[in-house]
Formats: C-alpha cells, structure tokens, sequence
C-alpha cells in the first residue's frame, strides 16, 4: 500500500512555531499597556514553549540588581522607575518601637503606574549589616520594617547613606531563569563547560573552538625559554566558574597565567601563583616542568585551555633571568596575591563595571558575601582593604569608612 507523508506538524516544530509567536507578542506589547503582559503568563505556558523565550529575553546577568536609590529619611525620598511599576518613591522612618538604644525604622514604599495587570517587582534592601527582599504587586504604600539597628553602626550609617535599594530588572521569573543560567557556571560537568562557554559569547565575544582530535603540538620543551607567557583558562567546575565572572568583568580572555624559567642547568620550570601545598593554602610555587604539566593535562578537573606565548627575540634578549629568579625564589612559598585579586579589576571609583554592575552593588554584594562566606571574604577583601588602609582588621564592618 503507497504511504503518504504525514501534514501534521511534530511537537517541536510546534514548540518553536509557538516560541516564535509568543516573543512577537512580548516585543510588540513593550510600548502599550495591557490587562496582562504575554512574559508574565509564561509559566503557565508548556516548558518547551517558555523556556527558549525566557532564554532569549533573559541571562545569567539579569541576575545582578541594578541600585535605583538610598532612603534615609522623609525628606531624602528615592525616585525612581521599576520593571514593572513606572512611578516609585521610598523614605525611610526612625522608631523606637523596642525600647532599645538606637530604635529602628520603618522602609515606605509607594508604587504605582503597573505596565500591566499582572506584574510585579522584585527588590533588595541593604545595609553593610543586612540584606533582606521582598517583592510587590499592588499599587499602593508598603513598608518594610527594621525592628532594631544593628548597634550605633548601622544607624549612623542608615542615618546618614540610607538604606540601599536594588531593583531586580528581570522580575521574579526572570531571576529564577537568571539563576538557572548561573548555577551550571560552577558545575564540574560537560553542561557547565558548554554554559560557561555560552556565557562568554553572549556577554564578551569570545569563543573558544574546540581543536580537532589528536591534540597533538609541533612545539617542544626545549623551545621553550625563559620569560615565556602560560595564560590559562579554566571553563569549568569551581573556579571555572570564577574565571568565567572575573573575565567578563575585567575584559580579560585569560583567567589565570604562569611564566617559564630555566635554571643554570638547563632544567625548565614553571611559576604560579595559586597552588595549593600540603596544607590546603593557596600559595606562590616554583614547581618543575614535568609535575606542573602532568597536573594540567591529567590531573586539573576545570579543562584548562592554555597557550603559549613566546617573548620575541629582541624582548628574550633583554630579559634579565638571574634577577627573575632572584625574585621567584623570594616569592616561593607566599601567600597568594589575594590583595591584589580584586584591585587588579577595580582601580577607578566608578569606571570598571559592565553594565549592569556599579559601586553600590559591588559593595552590597560584599556585604553578602562576608555573611554567607566570610573566611572567603576575609581572602578576597579584607586582606586587601587591610593592606591599602594600613589597618588590621578582622571584619569587612570594622574597616574604617
């Protein structure tokens, strides 16, 4: 018996078909006030349907907040235009409900002009004492209560800075996609490979392409000389995912790099900051050739991308190599540059931050940090305030302001 073709269209071409329609529907409705906005119906919509939109519309940077204003008082009122409500306003009110020393304070909130019916906005509050959230969706005041201040501190500060404000642009679902988009950063899998990858076409440019089975190189050992450059990238795992955030937000291409030096016998070695010694620390080694390439190539769980680069002849010939090693070996063992980690990114007050990241949320994001890591913390910032400060402080909160 002849057969013929079906005409009913599969499942996924539907799915698509489905997609593609819905985000015509988001885009066109951008400018025009409706009951409802087609993104805020997407999760009653079939997965194969609203995830590819959520995708296209949202990424893993709709996860930072974005700082609208500070409310310190009645007559220090924020300002400022939501993602979902157009007209918002905030000011903050001093009690003394408990009876304690310093009192605490009442957050007003009065939203209102929603872009649609069925929206809502989705906020963080902070102090470098606390960070809490809430979101809201009626058009009327809110408020958000502060029963007690954290000491004379954090009063002052809220007295005098205000309690910090972060709109969260993406909405409540859009976050969550966010999150969906981050978390596989740090997985040591295939999955968080191919995201960390996506992550940095999409925000930097930058592809990675894959060389073509056997991996084999032409270079030798014995080419390589003293002074030669090792940038490394790690795509995946822990601090695959690190690397990943600390190019996108420095503009870098390589997230870590060691140099090449040879000794009065000819034997190559390799120098690093961030190996980890018999004690867990992360510390500046001097390791040989062979121990630090086996590590690499069979041993490191991130699937570092490293390339080679060569100083030029004329450079090569005027680089000193008994004064590298003089300073190699006087670093051998040291702490890892953990001061310099963060200042290496940022060294201006406000002109080192892709959009959507400014001063206001990196200070914040310091802030819960210290609170959910805070040995971690200490690393990576209170080391280096310490250093620039001349103080010796335990704390992110003790550092003089």
């Amino acid at each position: 018996m002849e057969s013929f073709p079906s005409t009913k269209p599969s499942s996924s071409s539907y799915s698509i078909f489905v997609a593609q329609f819905f985000l015509f529907l988001v885009c066109a409705t951008q400018a025009i006030k409706t009951p409802f906005h087609p993104r805020d119906v997407l999760p009653l919509l079939p997965k194969e349907v609203s995830w590819p939109v959520l995708d296209y519309l949202n990424g893993a940077v709709d996860l930072l907040p974005t700082f609208v204003g500070a409310a310190s008082s009645p007559e220090n009122t924020a300002v400022w235009k939501g993602a979902c409500f157009y007209e918002n306003e905030a000011w903050m009110e001093f009690h003394n409900k408990t009876g304690s020393q310093f009192g605490g304070g009442t957050l007003h909130l009065k939203i209102s002009k929603a872009h649609s019916w069925t929206c809502m906005d989705l906020y963080l509050f902070a102090t470098p004492y606390r960070v809490t959230w809430d979101y809201y969706f009626v058009s009327r005041e809110h408020t958000l209560e502060f029963e007690e201040w954290e000491g004379r501190a954090e009063y002052e500060y809220v007295k005098n800075k205000g309690v910090s404000i972060f709109l969260m642009q993406a909405g409540m679902l859009g976050t969550l996609s966010a999150l969906w988009d981050v978390f596989p950063l740090f997985t040591n899998t295939k999955w968080g490979e191919n995201s960390n990858l996506a992550f940095l076409k999409k925000h930097m440019g930058a592809n990675f392409e894959a060389r073509p089975l056997p991996w084999v190189t032409n270079i030798t050992v014995d080419e390589i000389h003293s002074g030669d450059f090792l940038a490394i990238s790690k795509i995946r795992g822990r601090w695959g995912g690190f690397e990943t955030l600390e190019k996108w937000v420095s503009g870098a291409y390589a997230g870590h790099s060691a140099v090449c030096l040879r000794d009065s016998e000819g034997k190559l070695w390799v120098g690093e900051s961030g190996h980890e010694n018999e004690e867990g620390e992360d510390v500046v080694a001097i390791l040989p050739w062979e121990e630090w390439w086996e590590f690499e190539l069979n041993e490191d769980d991130s699937n570092p991308h490293i390339a080679l680069l060569p100083l030029r002849p004329e450079i090569r010939a005027k680089f000193n190599e008994t004064a590298a090693w003089e300073y190699a070996l006087s670093m051998d063992g040291q702490p890892y540059g953990y001061h310099n980690l963060i200042f290496s990114w940022i060294d201006t007050i406000n002109g080192n931050f892709p959009p959507p990241l400014d001063a206001h949320l990196v200070a914040s994001v310091m802030t819960i940090w210290s609170q959910m890591q805070p040995t971690y913390a200490a690393n990576m910032w209170n080391e280096a305030l310490n250093k620039r400060l001349g103080t010796e402080v335990s704390t992110l909160l003790a550092c003089p302001a």
